[in-house]
């Protein structure tokens, strides 16, 4: 049997070790924990499964390390501390049957090798032992290390009856695929196409808690491909797959939007690990399908797509449970505003139009410039790197701009009480237009964005308007 006790350097396997000798308890490490040591991938989460109570060994272990808070879930067996910022589950040893409409499993006490039957993958049903007398023994009755080294994610059991009885299961195996760059053995993946629609028992927030994951991984691309080749995408992002195909008339076609947008995610995806700014990768042209248009002169359009993608973020967030804070209001504006900086670099970039593009993106410029350089794709390298090069002149006049005028974060130099003091005016109609005049002013060039400047130009305003100046 092959013995990994120098992987088990963390004090907490000591002092369990310990404990199990004391108790005479068999204890175990098991899941992603062994699986990312053999990967030499960082883990904070531990789980420890033993053939008795969880609870009292994390009590024991808890005590013993000093920690004072331990939490318990007695209805499932659990017991949950952190340590030196590792989270430490214990748990007790236990066999899963399922009801059909439900993905709640009926839990009975078990032995080890219940609880590794149990598991999702070969790969997470990993287990080093903690006892003394068989300390870093590795138990892999499914050859899971094997497969770690032939890069396949496969089910301990049946993949139909595994992803029958859970279905998240196979939102989980396209997150490994995505994450750990694996193939999906081929019985699994026509499991999963099998069983694709029995991911709608399953909640909404725990499918998208995994879909981030496969959005946050290096090549994001691939957990997609996967998801809309097994059907699962359909289910719950109909939006998404809308996007999929190509259309020709008169032998004029247009790009396959679907794909694009994953080349588009994954460029990103080597720029920034912001979930955010991932979220407005997917969803910049997610509008296309619904604004196609052909035309005999130009061929294919999309005009609106922008606006009317901004529109829909809010419901897509709302229907896959997604915030609806300053997160979505965030990838609403780089939606919005995506075309911006790419028709300045069609078009000739003056002041004016940096001006208003700098107010508007405000403190996401930077971010929706990331956003923008990803959006240039094409076969045609020439050509993506002629829109780079310009896009690069594009960047360096908003830098310019920026430094001379500070429009990042735009606040306007005059406020609305100052307006009400200088000419004695209560709450009135004749405040926001000056403001708005002010700004305008500002965004053409016409005054410097400074105090000084933007009070005479009120003073000029109120003349205009009849108003007196009071003194």
């Amino acid at each position: 049997m092959m013995n990994f006790s120098t992987y088990l350097k963390h004090p907490v396997f000591k002092v369990t070790s310990e404990i199990c000798a004391q108790q005479n308890l068999k204890a175990y490490v098991i899941g992603g924990y062994v699986r990312d040591l053999f990967l030499e991938r960082q883990s904070i989460d531990i789980d420890i499964v033993v053939v008795g109570n969880g609870l009292e060994l994390a009590e024991l272990v808890a005590k013993k390390l000093k920690v004072k808070k331990v939490t318990t879930f007695k209805n499932f067996g659990t017991a949950h501390f952190v340590y030196k910022n590792l989270d430490i589950e214990f748990v007790g040893a236990r066999k899963e049957s399922y009801v059909r409409d439900s993905r709640k499993p009926i839990v009975e006490n078990g032995s080890l090798q219940d609880d590794q039957l149990r598991r999702d993958f070969t790969i997470n049903a990993l287990a080093l032992a903690l006892h003394p007398s068989e300390f870093g023994n590795l138990l892999d009755p499914f050859n899971g290390l094997s497969d770690l080294e032939k890069k396949i994610i496969r089910t301990p059991l049946d993949a139909l009856k595994t992803f029958d009885d859970d279905p998240l299961r196979m939102m989980r195996a396209i997150r490994f695929a995505s994450q750990l760059d694996f193939q999906i053995e081929k019985s699994v993946l026509l499991a999963i196409i099998e069983n694709y629609i029995r991911i709608e028992i399953i909640s909404m927030e725990r499918i998208i808690d995994e879909l981030n994951k496969i959005i946050l991984s290096n090549s994001p691309s691939r957990g997609f491909q996967l998801l809309h080749s097994t059907k699962l995408l359909k289910v719950f992002f109909p939006e998404f797959c809308a996007l999929s195909g190509i259309e020709t008339i008169n032998n004029l076609s247009h790009k396959d939007n679907f794909y694009h947008t994953l080349e588009v995610l994954d460029n990103i995806s080597e720029k920034t690990d912001n979930l955010w700014l991932r979220w407005s990768a997917i969803l910049h042209d997610i509008a296309k399908p619904l604004t196609k248009k052909f035309d005999e002169k130009i061929g294919w359009t999309f005009h609106g797509h922008e606006d009317l993608g901004a529109r829909m973020v809010p419901k897509i967030f709302k229907r896959l449970r997604l915030p609806l804070d300053n997160k979505m209001k965030y990838v609403q504006k780089l939606v919005r505003l995506h075309l911006r900086p790419i028709a300045l670099v069609k078009g000739n970039i003056s002041d004016s139009a940096v001006r208003r593009l700098l107010f508007e993106a405000g403190e996401d410029i930077d971010d929706l410039m990331t956003l923008c350089n990803a959006d240039i794709t094409s076969k045609n390298e020439i050509k993506v790197n002629k829109y780079k090069k310009n896009f690069e002149i594009v960047y360096q006049k908003l830098k310019s701009v920026e430094e001379k005028d500070r429009l990042r974060n735009f606040q306007p130099p005059v406020d609305g009480q100052l307006i009400m003091e200088t000419f004695g005016l209560g709450q009135c109609a004749e405040i926001g237009l000056i403001k708005s005049k002010i700004k305008e002013a500002i965004l053409e060039g016409e005054i410097q964005n400074n105090p000084q400047d933007a009070f005479n130009f009120m003073l000029h305003l109120g003349k205009e308007m009849g108003l007196k100046r009071i003194d």
